[in-house]
């Protein structure tokens, strides 16, 4: 099972007793925040949930699957996200 915006947009609208509209643009504005800080090369933390920053991954030799010959892949940025501990000891508890 998947959680998707929709659900998230749903959930916010029924606990918060707000008009479906208006919860998808609080999902929305949320999404956009982390995403603009994390553009700006900011970290973003969620106490008790997690954060989220940008990795950098370095050049690497990688192979083409369908030929074998060697290329090279350039250095990329990659976001990642970490949990935080109350996240993580609710997991645990499943």
């Amino acid at each position: 099972m998947t959680m998707t915006k929709a659900d998230l947009v749903e959930q916010v609208a029924n606990h918060a007793d707000i008009p479906r509209k208006q919860a998808d643009q609080v999902v929305q504005v949320i999404l956009e925040s982390i995403t603009t800080a994390l553009q700006s090369g900011e970290k973003v933390e969620l106490r008790g949930f997690g954060s989220f920053r940008i990795r950098q991954r370095g050049e690497r030799v990688g192979r083409n699957p369908k030929t074998g010959a060697k290329v090279l892949v350039p250095p990329k940025k990659i976001p990642y996200f970490k949990p935080g501990k109350h996240l993580r000891e609710t997991l645990l508890k499943l």
